[in-house]
C-alpha cells in the first residue's frame, strides 16, 4: 500500500499529516486469514454469549441478588464492550482486504477501550472490597455495601476510567503524525502510536505512567491488603468446609485479577524498551479476547449458585424467590 496516497500536506506546527493508519492485523499471510476470521468470530460469539448469559442469570435468578453478583454483572457488560471495540472491526478489515484505519476511527477505538478497561481495574477492586467486608466484617456488611454504594462505586468507577481515557486520548491529538502509519497490531493502542510519532512522546509517556500508577497501582495494592486480611480471617476458622466455602469465593476474583493485571502491566509499563512485535499482539489477544472469553467461565466454574441459574436462564425456568 502507497504510503503517499494517505498523506496530506501538513497543515502548520500542529497539523496531521498522515489522515489513515494501516493495521497490519494478526497476520500478512494470506491462506491464514481465514482461520483467523473463523476463530475470532467463534471467540466472539462465546465471549458475548457467555457474559450475557452471566448477566441474565444475575438479573433473573433470586439467589444472586447480592452486592458480589451485581459487580459481576457489571463486570459481563464490560467483557462484551472490550471485545467490540476491537474484534469486530478487525474482522470487518480482514473480509474486506482493507487494512486502513481513518485518525478519528483510531483515536476512537483507543478511547473506548482505556474507557472500558479502566472501569474494569476499579470494578475489579470494589469486588475485592465486597469479599473484605463479607469475610472480615459481616455484622456490618448489609449497612457497608448498601444498594446506594454499589451504585456509588460504579459510577465513580465509569467517571474515573473517563477521565483518563478522555487525558490520553486528548493529549495523543496533540501529536504529529507526518512519517511512517504502519502499526504492527491489530487495533490502535498508546504504545504502537507513540512509535509513530514525528513529535515527542515523553508528556505522554509520562502521563501514561503516572496515570497508569492510579489506575492500576492503587488498585492492586487495595485488592493485596483486602486478600491480607480475608487470608487472616479465613485461616481463623475452624472447619476445614467454612475455611473451602470462603476461599472458594475468592479463587475466581483472583485468578481474574490476575490474568488481567499481569497483562496490563506487561503492555504498558514497558515503554521505550523495544519495538512492536509479535509479543505484543500476543498480549492484546490475552487483554481484549482470552480474558473476556474467559470470565463467564472462572465465575460459573466453581460456583453453583451461577451454574443453577444459567441452567435455568438457559433452559427458559425462573426459579421462585
Amino acid at each position: 500500500v502507497s504510503l503517499q496516497g494517505l498523506m496530506e500536506p501538513e497543515s502548520g506546527a500542529n497539523g496531521t499529516a498522515v489522515t489513515e493508519f494501516i493495521l497490519l492485523g494478526l497476520v500478512e499471510t494470506l491462506r491464514l486469514q481465514p482461520l483467523v476470521v473463523v476463530l475470532f468470530l467463534f471467540a466472539y460469539l462465546i465471549t458475548v454469549g457467555g457474559n450475557l448469559s452471566i448477566l441474565a442469570a444475575v438479573l433473573v435468578e433470586p439467589k444472586l441478588h447480592s452486592p458480589m453478583y451485581f459487580f459481576l454483572g457489571n463486570l459481563s457488560v464490560l467483557d462484551v464492550g472490550c471485545i467490540t471495540v476491537t474484534v469486530p472491526s478487525m474482522l470487518g478489515r480482514l473480509l474486506s482486504h482493507k487494512r486502513t484505519v481513518p485518525y478519528g476511527a483510531c483515536l476512537t477505538q483507543l478511547f473506548f477501550f482505556h474507557q472500558l478497561a479502566g472501569v474494569d481495574c476499579f470494578l475489579l477492586t470494589a469486588m475485592a472490597y465486597d469479599r473484605f467486608l463479607a469475610i472480615c466484617r459481616p455484622l456490618t456488611y448489609s449497612t457497608r455495601m448498601s444498594q446506594t454504594v454499589q451504585r456509588t462505586l460504579v459510577v465513580v468507577s465509569w467517571a474515573c476510567a473517563f477521565t483518563n481515557a478522555l487525558t490520553h486520548t486528548v493529549a495523543i491529538s496533540t501529536l504529529n503524525f507526518c512519517g511512517p502509519n504502519v502499526i504492527n497490531h491489530f487495533y490502535c493502542d498508546l504504545p504502537q502510536l507513540f512509535q509513530l510519532s514525528c513529535s515527542s512522546t515523553q508528556l505522554n509517556e509520562l502521563l501514561l505512567f503516572g496515570l497508569g500508577i492510579l489506575m492500576a497501582g492503587a488498585p492492586v495494592i487495595l485488592i493485596v491488603t483486602s486478600y491480607v486480611h480475608m487470608a487472616a480471617a479465613v485461616l481463623r476458622i475452624r472447619s476445614a468446609e467454612g475455611r473451602k466455602k470462603a476461599f472458594s469465593t475468592c479463587g475466581s476474583h483472583l485468578t481474574v485479577v490476575g490474568i488481567f493485571y499481569g497483562t496490563g502491566v506487561f503492555n504498558y509499563m514497558r515503554l521505550g524498551s523495544v519495538e512492536a512485535s509479535d509479543k505484543d499482539k500476543g498480549i492484546g489477544i490475552l487483554n481484549t479476547v482470552i480474558s473476556p472469553m474467559l470470565n463467564p467461565l472462572i465465575y460459573s466454574l466453581r460456583n453453583p449458585d451461577v451454574q443453577g441459574a444459567l441452567r435455568r436462564v438457559l433452559m427458559g425456568k425462573r426459579a421462585l424467590a
